[in-house]
């Protein structure tokens, strides 16, 4: 993994999470602000997947747990879309704060992600 594109992706989820969380108690129905705060995360995701694939090839490998990585990798990837699919389904203000919870929750693990990629000893 890359440092820094990891430090963009963690603030990237934490930045969507706080509007949707904002938006949310403010009373406001999922948008295109909020929806497309989480398509951007997923994207990121996407772009991460490709970033995984092709780092040990380059000379990259991950020094963790591959298997827990990927794990990981797979949940992250299913968070933003389900979310998304509950703000479509139920169009109340709790869905905003849903897709909020769902960028915190992607965030974290981003950041897990790195942790198990750069930084522990399988």
């Amino acid at each position: 993994m890359i440092l820094v594109f990891t430090i963009v992706q963690a603030a990237v989820a934490a930045a969507a999470a706080v509007v949707c969380v904002v938006l949310g108690l403010a009373n406001r129905k999922p948008s295109d602000l909020t929806l497309g705060a989480l398509v951007l995360v997923e994207l990121l995701l996407l772009a991460q997947l490709v970033i995984a694939l092709v780092a040990p090839a380059v000379g990259n490998p991950s020094r963790g747990s591959v298997v827990e990585f990927y794990v990981y990798l797979i949940t992250a990837l299913v968070i933003p879309p389900l979310g998304v699919v509950w703000a479509l389904i139920e169009r109340t203000r709790w869905s905003n704060v849903v897709l909020g919870i769902a960028g915190f929750a992607v965030g974290v693990m981003v950041v897990r992600m790195y942790q198990i990629w750069a930084l522990q000893v399988a």
